[in-house]
């Protein structure tokens, strides 16, 4: 081979010197590329995520951590192999190889004290002597997380010398829902296509199924369901299910269930009886052979997921039935097998007059108590639709006999979606830690300790045996998984919260970015700070002092506060800001919808009052005067016009930072968020223009100084339309 490139050279050299002249420069820039590779970071497209197992620079620190790393022992009670205990010696033979040089010696051994906090899927990571350490658990998956968490341990450079770490997750189904449709498109889709590769399965398995299914156990999600809410009944057609199954196996050693979202009408669409009534024998019988079909194609199918009865999807309501009779009939299908069923609350009808955020609180709140024990309703994070900001859902704190599941969107349909960066775990944040003053199961004393959202979902205050946290992914085929790099922090955020729901968004941040960039403060500080300031700017470009659902038609990517024209009321923004020559914001206190009277009364009574209620949440619950004057003594209009500017000040300011990072950061990944930083402060000057020009049809007031005036008429902005936006169809 040696010879024949010499010869190749002296051949080039002698008849074409042009040519040879082009061959010594890209020998010379080579030389010259690898030589700065040494001072620079080499390109990463960001396929990796957060599981980088680059060797760890400190030569000191390498070498302590080999030392005391040099024998690994995964322990479970029978001590037997399996394939999810291959799984965890894969990750950590290709983990410490990487991040350290060493080749580990791993065994398998029985534990035989293990501590009861480690729970059914919990691990315990531990010492023995000087270079031992000990992974057990009483389940295999639990030594698999175990492993993952000793490698983030080594990623972070956490010292090892007092190991000694017992972890359990708070919340037993921890899901991805993928909104992917069987076509491969995805709704509300900004990374490309689905990963699901559904013509070539079961016989292809893209590679690309084990890499996502280790980046959801390094996490401990343990759940995925596969297909999108507003669902096609052909998923449970005997071909599909086989292809179903294929995935199953692929996730399986990584301890991910499979669980679909399933269509109401199905029992009908596949020829089976010509209703679906759920109190029809017919319907309940095509159910049970339907699920007996299903695990004995996949033993560890998690259940169902169903929206029924919403935005024009199929329900019980159809035949006269309620929720509870829908959900039941599913659910005794299931409870042999061990599945559930997530009923959604996300339910809201075209003829129904009352304030749309009252809704699911109304039609769920008369069933509690007449569910299985097998069905959790899901429920979105806020009343409405995964806005900016909104308040906690009522339903969390008001359902005592019935699991509470809470739902959150890790991909930011409201959020500028692929393209801006938007950090989602202070959102998730505030629903966690908002305390809703539930009372506990008597219905009379308050919880003996704090009645948070977080204690709700986690069983902690009506004690109920299922307990679930459901994500709507953000993944896709694009090769960094996420569209924008920096929204992987939104998938690893989610998980994280999903095992602890404790931990704080500032600690998640500072992971992932030492996790997936780097371990020096020059790139951890600046990096971790713009995603803990970023979702707040983004509510003040776009609707910041509560005000929500402001968003264009259809695709909801950029401002339409004054569509007014769709079939349905509430689809309108103008249904929401109720902007008119007084005053902006939506009254739902006792003068309006009274959507207060929905939450406890220590809540109700701080959020009705002008005085206490917080800014961030004064237009969602009051219509308030231009004039008001607020907490800062300025006029609301002067605060809303100062918040619209301070968002778009505040991405120019991530733009010179990021700029500071270049030679810190990869080329590839740099110049991407680069791009779409440039991207993201043009879209924040149009939301904020095109919203000022608009409320101030009605305010009537000059932009008040520091406010920069807009680019164009009001007219441009709302003659602007913006085709085949990326996860909706086109808005002509």
């Amino acid at each position: 081979m040696i010879r024949r490139t010499f010869s190749f050279f002296t051949a080039t050299r002698k008849s074409a010197p042009l040519a040879w002249r082009c061959v010594r420069m890209a020998i010379a820039g080579l030389v010259i590329g690898l030589a700065l590779g040494a001072s620079r970071a080499f390109a990463d497209d960001g396929y990796r995520l957060w599981l980088r197992y680059d060797r760890i620079a400190d030569e000191s620190l390498r070498t302590a951590d080999a030392a005391a790393l040099s024998h690994l022992v995964l322990a479970t009670p029978d001590g037997t192999d399996s394939p999810t205990l291959t799984a965890a010696r894969n990750e950590l033979t290709a983990g410490l190889k990487g991040l350290l040089g060493l080749d580990a010696k791993i065994d398998l051994a029985k534990s035989t004290d293990l501590p009861a906090a480690v729970g059914a899927e919990g691990y315990s990571l531990h010492r023995r002597g000087r270079d031992t350490v000990v992974i057990s658990a009483r389940h295999d998956v639990g030594v698999l997380y175990g492993a993952f968490a000793l490698l983030r341990d080594v990623q972070l450079q956490t010292p090892l010398a007092k190991l000694d770490t017992v972890s359990a997750p708070k919340i037993s189904r921890r899901l991805l829902d993928h909104w992917d449709n069987l076509d491969r498109t995805i709704e509300r889709g900004y990374a490309g296509f689905s990963l699901w590769e559904w013509f070539y399965l079961p016989e292809y398995r893209n590679p690309r199924y084990r890499d996502y299914a280790r980046a959801c156990a390094s996490l401990g999600l343990n759940g995925a369901v596969l297909n999108n809410v507003n669902a096609d009944s052909l998923i449970l057609s005997s071909l599909w299910l086989r292809k179903v199954a294929a995935l199953a196996e692929e996730f399986r050693p990584y301890g991910i269930r499979v669980y679909l979202s399933v269509r109401w009408t199905a029992p009908k669409d596949l020829g089976g009886p010509q209703t679906a009534d759920p109190l029809d024998p017919g319907v309940a019988a095509w159910w049970r052979a339907k699920v007996d079909e299903i695990y004995k194609l996949i033993p560890d199918f998690g259940g169902f997921l169903v929206k029924a009865n919403s935005e024009g999807e199929p329900g019980p309501q159809d035949y006269g039935r309620t929720h509870a009779d829908g959900a039941n009939v599913l659910a005794d299908a299931l409870a042999p097998h061990g599945g559930i069923v997530m009923w959604r609350a996300f339910v809201y009808a075209a003829e129904n007059t009352t304030d749309r955020v009252k809704q699911a609180y109304n039609e769920f709140m008369p069933l509690d108590g007449k569910f299985r024990p097998n069905v959790a309703i899901q429920i979105k994070n806020g009343p409405l639709d995964f806005m900016p900001r909104e308040p906690f859902h009522p339903l969390f704190g008001g359902l005592a006999h019935t699991s509470a599941a809470l739902e959150l969107q890790i991909t930011q349909e409201y959020l500028g979606q692929g393209t801006q960066l938007a950090y989602l775990a202070p959102l998730w944040k505030e629903v966690l830690d908002a305390d809703t003053f539930a009372r506990g199961p008597a219905r009379g004393e308050l919880a003996e300790s704090s009645s948070t959202v977080g204690r709700v979902i986690d069983g902690s205050i009506y004690h109920q045996p299922l307990t679930v946290i459901a994500g709507v992914a953000n993944t896709g085929t694009d090769r960094d998984w996420t569209g924008h790099p920096l929204a992987q922090a939104n998938w690893y955020a989610f998980g994280r919260l999903a095992w602890d729901h404790d931990l704080t968004a500032a600690a998640i941040a500072d992971e992932w970015t030492r996790l997936t960039y780097s371990n020096d403060p020059r790139v951890v500080q600046p990096v971790t700070a713009m995603l803990l300031a970023s979702r707040e700017t983004v509510v003040d470009y776009s609707m910041p002092l509560g005000l929500h659902h402001l968003m264009a038609t259809g695709h909801h990517y950029g401002p339409g506060p004054w569509v007014a024209d769709l079939k349905r009321p509430d689809w309108n923004p103008v249904y929401y800001h109720r902007a008119d020559e007084n005053g902006l914001g939506a009254d739902r206190t006792v003068t309006g919808s009274n959507a207060l009277e929905q939450y406890a009364p220590e809540v109700a009574k701080r959020w009705a009052d002008l005085a206490t209620c917080p800014d961030e949440y004064l237009l969602w619950f009051h219509h308030v005067p231009w004039d008001y004057r607020m907490r800062s003594g300025r006029t609301l209009w002067d605060e809303l016009c100062l918040h619209y500017q301070h968002g778009v000040e505040s991405v120019r300011g991530w733009q010179k930072t990021w700029d500071g990072l270049q030679p810190l950061i990869d080329a590839e990944r740099f110049a991407h968020v680069k791009a779409l930083l440039v991207r993201q402060e043009s879209d924040a000057r149009d939301w904020r223009d095109a919203c000022l020009l608009y409320f101030q049809t009605f305010s009537k007031r000059p932009l008040p100084a520091g406010v920069e005036p807009p680019a164009h008429t009001l007219d441009y902005y709302q003659a602007v339309k913006r085709r085949y936006a990326p996860g909706h169809g086109d808005e002509k």
